[in-house]
């Protein structure tokens, strides 16, 4: 009686394997084992395809190789330009097309790493995901001061701030940070009043790594090493991406002196990979959260990071949107990007299954690209 009920069980694990493989969207393995896919075969319409990656072939954004050029003719005319984090020099004009998670296009250079500026600030808000996730962070909505208890939210101004408003980047948080004040990055006037947090929306290089601090503190530990054991070693990202710190950005955590990472490369720092590095990232966030069956990020999550903020529709948790298409008119209204100066994006497409890398692209010529690999879908 026992052999017929092993054969039993035998035969419908056989039966039910290829089921389970089909229903797993496929993901690359760790390396460079990226399945390739002609475009046809992947639902592209291969000359306009070729057109597309043509044009991006031709659109560096022009900036001297040497970086450290750029960045300060950039902050010359700020209030605190100095340079105060490590700085490496660019490719040329590089990028990936990946469909289904299958590699279907890629040109340039896809394996130096760079600097990405503010693609940055989406990497850290996927570790403030963990955070949400794992109930370090019970409420986005609480005070961020009632957790993190530095000094840094002490002041009328600071203690209203919630994790929500510094993750959508309405804080108005008002204070110095390894050497840069506030003022440093006020985009919307280097003289304005600050108003109620919550309020306004503004870009703010030092809030972002204000929020990067306290995360450290939840933590505990150096955030590139939560985001290496928790996100890029499961979805098989290179050993050769770094995210970088101010010089002087170290604190004590527990008795032990710790980096405190940066949200951008507006003065040197920020996260540094490759665009292979950078599509993976991306195909995760495609995926939902979600890489071979392994639950990466909540789904809940990527909700919250892809809701638009009311004082700036085109803007989520350091994700920027297309709601309406105001953002992109040539991509999807459900398209979603981590965007970084110097024409560093990640572009993901969940209508059409896609996620696009590009590197060092004239930002004027983004659209166009965009307009190009759109119209190269079939399906």
């Amino acid at each position: 009686m026992v052999a017929p009920r092993v054969v039993v069980v035998a035969l419908w694990t056989l039966a039910a394997a290829p089921a389970a493989a089909q229903t797993t969207p496929y993901v690359p393995p760790a390396g460079d084992r990226w399945e390739r896919r002609p475009p046809a075969r992947a639902g592209f319409d291969s000359v306009a395809l070729a057109k597309a990656v043509e044009f991006a072939r031709n659109s560096d954004n022009g900036w001297p190789l040497d970086l450290g050029i750029q960045i300060r003719a950039q902050t010359a005319r700020e209030p605190y330009p100095a340079v105060v984090g490590p700085v490496k020099d660019r490719a040329l004009s590089n990028g990936i097309i990946v469909k289904g998670g299958y590699l279907v296009a890629e040109w340039g250079n896809t394996s130096q790493v760079d600097m990405t500026f503010s693609v940055a600030k989406s990497y850290l808000s996927a570790v403030a995901g963990l955070a949400v996730d794992r109930g370090l962070i019970p409420d986005v909505n609480a005070p961020e001061g009632a957790l993190i208890r530095d000094g840094g939210f002490d002041s009328p101004q600071n203690a209203r701030i919630t994790w929500h408003m510094h993750l959508n980047q309405t804080s108005e948080w008002e204070g110095t940070l390894w050497g840069k004040p506030d003022v440093a990055d006020r985009r919307l006037g280097y003289d304005r009043r600050l108003q109620e947090p919550g309020t306004v929306w503004e870009y703010n290089d030092v809030r972002v790594n204000r929020l990067a601090l306290s995360l450290l503190r939840l933590f505990g530990r150096p955030l590139p090493d939560v985001f290496r054991e928790s996100i890029a070693d499961p979805i098989g990202m290179s050993d050769t991406w770094r995210w970088h710190g101010y010089f002087s950005a170290n604190t004590d955590i527990g008795g032990t002196i710790m980096p405190s990472v940066s949200g951008g490369g507006h003065w040197g720092g920020g996260f540094w990979a490759s665009t292979r590095d950078h599509a993976r990232f991306g195909l995760l966030f495609l995926r939902r959260g979600e890489w071979g069956g392994r639950r990466i990020l909540s789904e809940k999550w990527l909700d919250l990071s892809t809701t638009p903020t009311p004082l700036r529709p085109v803007y989520g948790y350091m994700w920027w949107l297309n709601t309406e298409r105001r953002q992109y008119p040539a991509a999807s209204a459900r398209s979603f990007f981590a965007l970084g100066s110097g024409g560093n994006v990640i572009w993901i497409d969940p209508e059409h299954d896609t996620v696009v890398v590009t590197r060092w692209f004239d930002l004027g010529r983004l659209n166009e690209f965009m307009r190009l690999v759109t119209a190269a879908h079939r399906d």
